[in-house]
């Protein structure tokens, strides 16, 4: 027993994984390998907000990880837009109203944004400035959140998959351009 990982050195190794296949996942320009890296890491992510929940952190982040499960499954099913965008909008209606039954003040209301945004750039179709757009602003929010609360592997993995998400929502501008 004494060889054991305490649970929050665990959730913090599994939060550096998670974080780091997710920004892989951001910045690989190859659609089937993007999917696999997304999947995994969002596992991984799941598995870090549900020990920091379990070790009494806020229920918050494991609402963002069942709708970012939903988006994921959205995702490896090729659900079409018309109807994952539907599904995730029903399923964002149902976790904000979860969320804001646990209000806990203004944080709330950037988290629900945040998880919106979010959720719904995992669903749209992979290699799309739309898909790009939504998954940069709602990590920018979900990263605003995050610092707010002080979830340190929730704030640096938002702000780099910001960043990566700006940096190919920029490519896909400057080859439209031409450039």
């Amino acid at each position: 027993m004494e060889h054991m990982i305490p649970i929050m050195d665990t959730r913090f190794i599994v939060g550096i994984i998670g974080s780091i296949v997710l920004v892989v996942g951001v910045v690989t320009p190859v659609l089937r390998w993007k999917d696999l890296l997304f999947t995994i890491g969002n596992a991984c992510m799941f598995t870090y907000a549900l020990l920091g929940y379990l070790a009494g952190g806020p229920i918050f982040f494991l609402i963002l990880q069942i709708f970012i499960a939903l988006s994921t499954l959205c995702m490896l099913l090729h659900v079409p837009d018309k109807y994952d965008t539907t599904i995730l909008a029903l399923a964002g209606v149902g976790l904000t109203a979860w969320s804001l039954s646990l209000f806990e003040g203004y944080t709330t209301a950037i988290f629900v944004v945040g998880l919106v945004l979010l959720g719904i750039g995992f669903a749209l179709q992979g290699g799309t400035f739309k898909r790009e757009v939504a998954l940069m602003v709602g990590s920018v929010v979900i990263a605003a959140f995050s610092y707010l609360v002080k979830d340190w592997i929730f704030t640096g993995l938002n702000v780099v998959f910001a960043l990566g998400s700006l940096w190919n929502a920029s490519r896909m501008t400057l080859r439209r351009a031409g450039v």
